[in-house]
């Protein structure tokens, strides 16, 4: 149901006074830009014609060193990728191969139509889910894949599908007309991609004088672009204006003799460096509150460090030491095992410089890479180092640190680890997931992030992950701990408060709480506290409190304790005073106990255990994204999705165990 003008309005104020006046002030001159024409026109004059052709930017490195990195069966694998996309087929977001599609079977407009009037967006991409399956193949990502295959086998049929793919796609999308037009970062890193892609192919024969021309020109609509409507990205402060700042800078230094491209470097530049100053707060988390978001600045930054480094310039001090601290986050967050992350956050599935044969979820490549750029770490050696040798990053130097481990406030046991979300929002954030919980055993991730599946279907799939009742902590009378004002916008942030605890308990390893009001509204406080004891057992005590200050709210309230798990076979049992749901994971059997303090509660409680939007046990209907993990952009698997909700009018506790085999 779509809320009434007098709640629009009350939404409208309240974004106001909590996102400031800046922000706001900044999109409404994009919207009036756009519904002006003045944007269209901006835009629409024909651009000079110049025989500009590119730069080679970046420092290729020794294919022997790069063979040496692959094994046998990832280099099939990376020729056999490029074999898909020569076949017109492309990975997108790192799912199963889809039709490569550059091309439209309708008249085209210009781009600010499709802004004004999404109805007729949606026409364009009716067969697929959302506009981001329409715009992730024309970014070029899969070029990487293509131009690394190609060095690496001295296959022409590489060069020739690229250059026959690139003009289709020019042919079939004239500047500013249609929509891979809209979006300036998409712009911006399809330009990186062609500048990339013009320096790896161009000793191929492929590559007649006549191509490389007509790249160059595109390189130059394609920065043309950006500039009409930075003001767009300025008032998102997020990965829009890192993308394309990088692309303006890209482009001013691969056409040197383009007559603006001293004004792209400039303006690349500034915004560039006063972006990652901003948007990195003083722990290293950048500002969108998501491990995928994290990693796509890293690799900007990386991508940019590396036409640095070959022109021996360097960055500025600050933004040097906020990358330092951006590394370190990331690093904390790292699985040893396994080398994947929290799906903490939205995940959109952005991975612009595809430079490894690593999976999608795999964050070493970039991690590893961004440690030798900014921090000159020393790190355990794997096929993810190939990103480090395409950007020209030595992999073993004499002044090299040595990180005996990966840094981080996590806690850990002998074969576990765990990530407890305690944060205090600066800038917006993306999912309600105060105090959840991620929990690892062995490379498994037990306690799960859901993840994000998509942003712009139809409800119930509509951004609905981001939602505090599929993240693995303590919900009250099914609300969220934010107001969600909007697809992509909570309001009313809610911030935690985390500390670490010390034990006279000789069996206990670590402990820490953290703590948020975000129920203050409904007088409780919501108080977790982890326990890491010998043994890999794992105790979370969730306390929900009735204010003193606020008797006055005290009414029986719903508290719903949720636990994301992976889709193992499982059996519940009824324990004394407990409940006990066995996994056999691949690595044994993984117990969870769930009680009450009081323990009497547990028994009015209603269990129920959801698999892909079904009930498996319990009784009642599903929410229909109950029970789901996306591990990446449009892609959804079963999971299974426990819930456990207590009446209460008292104080009382949550007590949850997790006990892994020796």
């Amino acid at each position: 149901m779509q809320p009434t003008f007098p709640a629009r309005l009350f939404l409208a104020l309240k974004a106001l006074r909590q996102l400031g006046p800046g922000p706001l002030a900044l999109y409404g001159l994009y919207r009036f830009g756009l519904w002006s024409g003045h944007y269209r026109r901006l835009t629409r004059r024909p651009l000079p014609v110049g025989e500009w052709t590119l730069e080679p930017l970046l420092p290729l490195p020794p294919l022997q060193a790069v063979r040496r990195c692959l094994d046998q069966e990832s280099l099939a694998a990376l020729l056999a990728e490029a074999d898909e996309i020569a076949a017109g087929k492309v990975r997108l977001f790192g799912g199963p191969p889809a039709d490569l599609r550059l091309a439209f079977d309708r008249r085209l407009q210009h781009w600010t139509v499709y802004e004004r009037r999404p109805a007729l967006l949606a026409e364009f991409y009716a067969e697929v889910p959302d506009v981001k399956f329409l715009w992730e193949p024309a970014r070029f990502g899969w070029a990487f894949p293509l131009g690394r295959a190609y060095l690496l086998s001295g296959r022409e049929k590489y060069a020739e599908a690229f250059w026959r793919l690139a003009e289709q796609f020019l042919d079939a999308n004239p500047p500013c007309l249609g929509p891979h037009w809209m979006s300036a970062q998409e712009v911006a890193l399809r330009l990186m991609a062609f500048v990339w892609a013009g320096q790896v192919f161009a000793a191929s024969p492929a590559s007649t004088p006549a191509r490389r021309i007509r790249l160059g020109r595109a390189v130059a609509a394609h920065a043309a672009r950006i500039p009409p409507t930075l003001v767009y990205a300025r008032a998102q402060n997020n990965n829009h204006l890192l993308s394309e700042a990088v692309g303006l800078f890209t482009a001013g230094l691969a056409l040197p003799s383009h007559p603006q491209a001293a004004h792209w470097r400039a303006l690349g530049w500034k915004w560039l460096n006063r972006g990652l100053q901003t948007q990195i707060d003083g722990y290293g988390e950048y500002s969108q509150h998501s491990a995928n978001y994290q990693r796509l600045m890293l690799q900007l930054a990386l991508w940019v460090d590396a036409l640095l480094r070959r022109r021996g310039e360097t960055w500025p001090r600050p933004t040097l030491e906020a990358l330092g601290r951006a590394v370190h986050w990331t690093l904390g967050l790292l699985d040893p095992v396994s080398g994947r992350a929290p799906n903490l956050g939205a995940n959109d599935g952005a991975y612009p410089l595809p430079l490894s044969t690593c999976p999608f979820e795999d964050y070493r490549p970039v991690a590893h890479a961004a440690a030798r750029a900014f921090l000159n770490y020393r790190l355990p050696a794997g096929p993810w180092d190939e990103m480090a040798l395409w950007l020209g990053l030595p992999l073993d130097s004499p002044r090299a640190l040595d990180l005996p481990r990966y840094p981080g406030d996590n806690l850990t046991g002998r074969d576990s680890w765990a990530c407890l979300r305690a944060v205090r929002l600066t800038t917006r954030p993306s999912h309600a997931d105060q105090l959840h919980l991620d929990l690892w055993w062995r490379g498994l991730n037990v306690a799960c992030d859901a993840g994000t599946y998509l942003y712009n279907a139809p409800p119930p799939w509509d951004n609905s992950l981001a939602s505090t009742l599929v993240h693995n902590t303590v919900s009250v009378d099914g609300r969220e701990q934010m107001t969600r004002a909007g697809r992509f916008l909570y309001l009313d942030w809610a911030d935690a408060y985390y500390k670490t605890l010390l034990s006279a308990d000789e069996e206990v390893l670590q402990r820490a709480q953290a703590r948020h009001y975000a129920y203050r509204r409904l007088g409780i406080r919501h108080t977790r506290t982890v326990t890491v004891r010998a043994g890999d057992r794992w105790q979370i005590e969730d306390e929900l409190l009735f204010l003193p200050g606020l008797r006055w709210k005290r009414r029986p309230r719903a508290f719903r304790l949720h636990w994301l798990l992976p889709d193992w076979p499982w059996q519940i049992e009824d324990g004394e005073g407990q409940l006990i749901l066995r996994l056999e994971s691949p690595h044994g059997s993984v117990t969870l106990t769930a009680a009450t303090d009081p323990s009497p509660l547990l028994a009015q409680a209603e269990v129920s255990l959801v698999r892909g939007g079904e009930v498996v046990h319990g009784a009642g209907a599903a929410e229909p994204i109950r029970g789901w993990i996306s591990s990446t952009y449009g892609i959804k698997r079963p999971a299974l999705s426990l819930a456990v909700v207590v009446r209460a009018a008292e104080t009382f506790q949550f007590l949850t165990e997790f006990r892994f085999p020796s």
